[in-house]
């Protein structure tokens, strides 16, 4: 992901995981550079979650920054994704 994981990202996220992943069964999140997050990428990612359901068991989102990990805590997104 970029610096700033917002709306602005929802047509390019999107392709990333609509695009080929019949044989994709894990997916990782790698939020090394992002600083910026808001309600839209938690939107994003739930979506993505739903859309993915029946194919994918794994999902991780990982190399969170402090700011950006206080952000999934706070929307408890711990229950729904393997943070680390």
């Amino acid at each position: 992901m970029s610096e700033r994981f917002d709306f602005s990202l929802v047509q390019e996220f999107r392709s990333a995981y609509s695009n080929d992943t019949d044989t994709v069964n894990a997916i990782v999140v790698d939020l090394q550079v992002t600083e910026y997050m808001d309600s839209s990428a938690l939107g994003m990612l739930l979506n993505m979650q739903k859309v993915l359901d029946k194919q994918v068991s794994s999902y991780k989102i990982t190399n969170c920054r402090p700011q950006v990990l206080k952000i999934l805590r706070i929307a408890r997104f711990s229950k729904k994704f393997n943070i680390c």
